[in-house]
C-alpha cells in the first residue's frame, strides 16, 4: 500500500495536478481582493480556498505516511508543512491580519516546480559569498554618506541633512531612483557635484551591485553541476545493480543446465 502511494504522489501526473491547485489558489485568493467579485462569488471562492487547502494537507499527510521520518529530512517538505500551517492560525479578533497570510501557499511553487527549487537553492547557497559583498558595499555607502554630509550638508539637507538622511539619499540613488534630479539640484550650489555622484554610482551600481550577479550566477553554475553529478551517479548505480542482477541469472542458469 505504501508502494503504490509513493507512486501516485511521485508521478509526473500529480506533480502537474499539485501545480494546477496552486495556481488555481492563488488567482482565487487574487480575486477576492476586488471588493465586488467577493461580494458575488464570495461563497464560492471560499469554498475553492477550503477545497485547495484539504487537497494540500492530503499530499502532506501522503508523503508523511510514505517518507514517515525521512520527511524531516528534507528542508521542502518542512517549508511546505510551515506554509500549509499558517493556514489554520486563528483568523478572529486582533488576528484577523493572519488571514492575509494564505497567500503564502502560492509560494508552494517553489517547493514544486524543480526549476525554481534550484534558483532558490543557488540563492541559498550563495548567501556565505554574499557577506562579504554586503560588507563592502555598506562601507561604500557609510564612506559616502559621511562625505556628502560633509560636502552638501549645508546646501542640501532634505538630501544630505545628516548620516541617516544621506543614507537613504544614496541607497536612492544607488537603486537609480531619480538620482540625476538630485544631482542637478546640487550642481546649481556646487558645480563640482556631479563627480561625486557619478563616482558613487559607478562602484555601486556597476561593480558591487555586479558582484552579487556574479556570486548567484556561480552558485547557480555549482548547483546545476551537482545536480548533474547526482543524476550520474543515480544512473550508474541503477547499471551496477542491473548487472549484478544479470550476473545473478546467468549463475542460476548455469547451475540448472546439466553439464
Amino acid at each position: 500500500m505504501r508502494e503504490r502511494v509513493r507512486l501516485v504522489i511521485e508521478s509526473r501526473r500529480f506533480q502537474y495536478v499539485i501545480i494546477g491547485v496552486i495556481v488555481f489558489n492563488a488567482a482565487t485568493l487574487g480575486i477576492e481582493t476586488s471588493a465586488q467579485a467577493l461580494a458575488r462569488y464570495g461563497t464560492a471562492l471560499h469554498v475553492a480556498d477550503h477545497v485547495a487547502l484539504y487537497l494540500f494537507v492530503a499530499e502532506l499527510l501522503a508523503k508523511i505516511y510514505v517518507q514517515r521520518l525521512r520527511f524531516l529530512r528534507d528542508p521542502w517538505n518542512v517549508f511546505d508543512a510551515i506554509i500549509i500551517g499558517f493556514s489554520f492560525l486563528p483568523t478572529a479578533g486582533g488576528l484577523s491580519v493572519l488571514r492575509a497570510l494564505r497567500v503564502l501557499r502560492a509560494l508552494r511553487l517553489i517547493s514544486v516546480v524543480p526549476s525554481l527549487r534550484r534558483v532558490v537553492s543557488a540563492l541559498l547557497t550563495a548567501v556565505p559569498g554574499m557577506t562579504s559583498i554586503v560588507v563592502l558595499l555598506g562601507l561604500v555607502l557609510y564612506v559616502a554618506a559621511v562625505m556628502g554630509v560633509k560636502l552638501y550638508g549645508a546646501a542640501s539637507p532634505d538630501y544630505f541633512g545628516d548620516l541617516p538622511t544621506a543614507l537613504f539619499t544614496l541607497f536612492q540613488v544607488m537603486t537609480g531612483d531619480g538620482w540625476s534630479e538630485i544631482t542637478r539640484e546640487l550642481m546649481r550650489t556646487h558645480a563640482t557635484a556631479w563627480i561625486y555622484f557619478v563616482v558613487f554610482v559607478l562602484v555601486c551600481t556597476f561593480v558591487v551591485l555586479n558582484l552579487f550577479i556574479a556570486v548567484v550566477v556561480s552558485a547557480m553554475e555549482e548547483e546545476q553541476r551537482e545536480e548533474s553529478q547526482q543524476e550520474e551517479r543515480s544512473v550508474l548505480e541503477e547499471v551496477a545493480a542491473l548487472r549484478a542482477e544479470i550476473r545473478g541469472l546467468r549463475d542460476l542458469l548455469a547451475d540448472r543446465v546439466p553439464s
